[in-house]
């Protein structure tokens, strides 16, 4: 995730989805972006309310409506989630010239442990497949 934020432009916003911990979110914040951190469970995100350049939010992204409106982020970061529904609505929030930077787990994973349903598992080429035509590639890896 690191490697890659450096495309987001300095001051943007950035939405953290399904932030957990807010591991992501906090680095963002100190490195000089506002950031917006969604999750079901923000009992893990309560101590960083209180830092200006963070705002959190409680959602439940599988069962709530989306919130965002279209264009309203620089960048998206998405780390170990998968919903795949949401992508429509990724793609419609990020900003003209933002950044998604994605990345879970993918079918093989079962090996090495959970999650091992396939609902929660990347197919081969499925992210290309669905930011084509939408988003230029600027990295990616796989496997």
């Amino acid at each position: 995730m690191k490697r890659w934020s450096d495309l987001i432009p300095r001051g943007g916003r950035v939405l953290d989805v399904a932030s957990g911990g807010g591991r992501h979110t906090r680095w963002f914040a100190a490195a000089g972006y506002t950031v917006e951190a969604v999750d079901r469970d923000i009992g893990q995100l309560a101590g960083l309310a209180d830092i200006e350049a963070i705002t959190v939010c409680r959602l439940d992204l599988e069962a709530e409506v989306w919130p965002y409106s279209p264009a309203s982020f620089a960048g998206i970061v998405v780390t170990n989630y998968l919903h795949r529904p949401l992508f429509p609505s990724l793609l419609e929030a990020l900003a003209a010239g933002g950044v998604l930077i994605y990345e879970t787990f993918a079918v093989g994973n079962a090996r090495y442990g959970k999650p091992r349903n396939p609902d929660y598992l990347l197919r081969p080429g499925e992210l290309r497949e669905v930011v084509a035509g939408r988003l230029e590639i600027l990295g990616f890896e796989e496997g």
